[in-house]
């Protein structure tokens, strides 16, 4: 082979062991920013991918217990509120890392009312932290079965099967429009219970199409901060959980019993 070849071989093969290198050091959040690189990243206009990433730098910092991670308290509080769900998601997770900052409170109690449920989820989870109950009803709807509805009229031609696996963006179907086909996507994790609705059927705006169990790790968080700030009525859609049916794994049972449990014990006085 001539030397000239072999400059090549060597060239195409680090190109195929740089790439994906260059692509991990994109995406992967534990990778360090600088204090520059954190104001830089978390605007508003920043994408939402390297703003993710300072969050998750922020997080860390607090919970290194770093003073200087103040100095960007007001721009997580400002990304609680970008049209991107995922930063939001992520702000609120953020927030709940320091229960001690008056502003990170009121902005998860603003969460509450979100249009993400997945974003109320993680305000209800880290409202918790701050000895705050006003999620209770989010964390005892994280127990409950998710009604999919139909983001407008056409026809539905579904995707998934039921017990299918589902996160938060999988695509569960689509609805067939006369201006083309607009995708469903699971905003919650779990798996598909049931469809409520024929493939191929047609489907009206808002309508709803099937119904998505909840997700074991959904589950157990809701069941943590329920054994907090739970109260007597909530125990029904506890047990659920705690019943011995084989769809439930024996960690996430004894969740459930330990949480009802805490509530009963609570109520006594």
């Amino acid at each position: 082979m001539s030397p000239r070849a072999s400059l090549v071989l060597v060239g195409i093969a680090l190109i195929f062991v740089l790439l994906p290198f260059f692509f991990w050091q994109s995406v992967w959040f534990g990778r360090p920013m600088t204090d520059a690189d954190i104001s830089r990243t978390l605007t508003l206009d920043a994408e939402p991918r390297k703003a993710q990433h300072a969050l998750v730098q922020v997080s860390e910092r607090i919970n290194r217990r770093e003073l200087s991670v103040k100095q960007w308290y007001p721009q997580v509080v400002a990304l609680a509120a970008h049209k991107d769900s995922q930063l939001r998601i992520t702000s609120a997770w953020v927030m709940g890392q320091d229960n001690t900052a008056p502003e990170f409170h009121q902005a998860l109690i603003n969460l509450l009312a979100d249009t993400d449920p997945m974003v109320r989820s993680n305000a209800a989870l880290a409202l918790v932290r701050f000895g705050d109950s006003s999620g209770r009803a989010q964390l005892v709807a994280m127990l409950a079965p998710y009604t999919l509805q139909s983001p407008t009229s056409g026809r539905l031609s579904t995707r998934l099967k039921p017990l299918d696996v589902v996160r938060p963006g999988t695509l569960v179907g689509r609805i067939e429009t006369a201006e083309g086909k607009i995708e469903v996507r699971a905003p919650v994790s779990g798996k598909l219970d049931r469809w409520l609705a024929a493939d191929g059927a047609p489907i009206a705006a808002g309508q709803a199409i099937c119904v998505l169990a909840p997700g074991e790790d959904m589950a157990w968080e809701a069941l943590r901060g329920l054994y907090l700030i739970g109260q007597a009525e909530d125990i029904p859609a506890i047990e659920v959980f705690a019943k011995n049916s084989g769809d439930s794994p024996p960690a996430l049972q004894k969740q459930a019993g330990i949480t009802a449990q805490a509530i009963r014990s609570r109520s006594r006085f």
